[in-house]
């Protein structure tokens, strides 16, 4: 069904508060369909029309509309999650950099002071950074897709050359304080 892939707000198309009373589901979809109704010569438009209709059909049956209020709800709390994910961006930026930084060194250390042993586990870079699992797969996956790390044969992490070069060009720029920070928030 297209109305799951692209979640259509119902109370917007027939632009009614969630708290509306059936009475006015009633009145505003008479409205809405008399002036998007096909056979109205200056404001028919039956895509609108349909979505009009089928909004009335949800919100008008008291089962069909508790179903859809509670789907309803968590997609505006999903919305709302996002956003204010959004405003902290620039901090969980700062701190992405720096915990790439981090690992990065952890690895580079690890081959420089072990060349015959380069790789570290997955458990022991979350120890070595302070950050779980969790907070360091989308740090791995950047730096796996840059080639800046990958995993060597028995799943250990490992630096590549190309992530030596990153990690030296990029390591005088960023401050002691800056790349510890990391590991401590």
């Amino acid at each position: 069904m297209a109305a799951e892939t692209v979640p259509v707000d119902y109370y917007e198309v027939l632009q009614i508060s969630i708290s509306a009373e059936p009475e006015t589901v009633h009145r505003v979809y008479r409205l809405l369909a008399q002036r998007y109704h096909p056979d109205n010569a200056e404001t028919g438009n039956e895509a609108k029309f349909r979505q009009v209709a089928e909004a009335y059909q949800v919100l008008s049956d008291p089962q069909e509309r508790a179903r859809y209020d509670a789907r309803h709800e968590r997609q505006r709390q999903e919305r709302w999650r996002f956003a204010q994910l959004g405003e902290t961006a620039d901090t969980d930026f700062d701190g992405e950099q720096n915990l790439r930084m981090t690992v990065l060194e952890v690895l580079y250390t690890k081959r420089r002071l072990e060349p015959a042993e380069p790789g570290i586990f997955h458990i022991d870079l979350e120890k070595l950074t302070g950050r779980p699992r969790e907070h360091l797969e989308f740090t791995l996956w950047y730096l796996i897709q840059k080639k800046l790390v990958n995993r060597t044969d028995n799943s250990l992490l490992a630096i590549t050359a190309d992530g030596i070069d990153f990690f030296e060009e990029r390591y005088k720029a960023l401050p002691m304080s800056r790349r510890l920070a990391a590991v401590n928030d």
